[in-house]
């Protein structure tokens, strides 16, 4: 799909190598003017050539620590000098640390506080009046699959990346709420083992969320799930007030005309008691 950028600036923070390095590459091939910010000098330099190479009409880059607000300060004004505007900015900046609670200090917590999450809100303050005046601005803030489900010994980074994405959250809810042309997104990237081992739930019949049916709000939607809730015809009625968890391990494969599906065997299915 060509999705043409050309007019719009762009600023991807974390950018000299990575995810943030394609993302800026992918802007310029586009025909976005691109601004890349990172720590490192000779790094930064290497990417601005690389995405020259690739297409891109004009890049600056900005040395700066996100972590620290004045250099976030100081990269904005850089960047707003060479390019005069701002449309889209990426919140990619940050690295994965991971340790026991036992060892969570407060200078620990507090210096992935600033990378990850003082750093998008920081940036994203910058740029907002600007965007709400033209009524068009993009805000994409990179998180993990660790901030929807935390695992033990995880922290500091999915607590950052948790509050990164209820600040996504409430920026989207503003802009909704004022209808100004902006527009809010998270993004979650995956490690090769969260992807392997989401593909092994996926081929062991467990769900990985829960979509809503248009036609039962409350319920979620049998056409992407591959597990069959008592909730809907078919199955066995429960009078138990809360939901309860069985394996489907002899279930019968007959079809359903309405959704369109067949309940798979030794799949994990949550029983919601049906209420007339």
């Amino acid at each position: 799909m060509d999705i043409s950028l050309a007019g719009r600036t762009a600023v991807i923070t974390g950018s000299s190598k990575g995810i943030g390095l394609g993302i800026a590459l992918r802007f310029a091939q586009s025909g976005a003017d691109v601004a890349i910010v990172a720590r490192g000098r000779d790094a930064l330099t290497q990417a601005e050539k690389q995405i020259r190479e690739a297409g891109g009409r004009r890049v600056v880059g900005a040395v700066a620590d996100v972590a620290r607000a004045g250099d976030i300060q100081r990269a904005y004004d850089e960047i707003m000098s060479k390019l005069g505007r701002i449309d889209i900015v990426v919140n990619n900046a940050g690295t994965s640390r991971a340790g026991p609670f036992e060892g969570l200090t407060d200078e620990i917590m507090q210096q992935d506080l600033d990378q990850k999450f003082f750093a998008a809100l920081r940036l994203t303050r910058l740029v907002w009046e600007q965007m709400k005046a033209r009524h068009w601005g993009r805000i994409i803030n990179v998180l993990n699959i660790g901030a929807k489900a935390p695992r033990g010994g995880s922290a500091p980074t999915t607590i950052s990346r948790a509050a990164g994405m209820a600040l996504t959250k409430v920026l989207g809810g503003g802009c909704a709420a004022q209808h100004s042309g902006q527009r809010i997104a998270g993004r979650n990237h995956r490690s090769g083992s969260a992807r392997a081992g989401g593909k092994a739930r996926r081929r062991s019949g467990r769900r990985l969320s829960r979509p809503f049916c248009q036609r039962h709000p409350a319920r979620p939607c049998r056409r992407s799930l591959p597990i069959w809730p008592a909730c809907w015809r078919r199955t066995p009625a429960r009078t138990s007030p809360a939901p309860q968890s069985m394996w489907m391990a002899g279930a019968r494969r007959s079809f359903d005309s309405h959704t369109g599906c067949f309940p798979e065997r030794g799949a994990r299915a949550t029983f919601h008691p049906r209420i007339s």
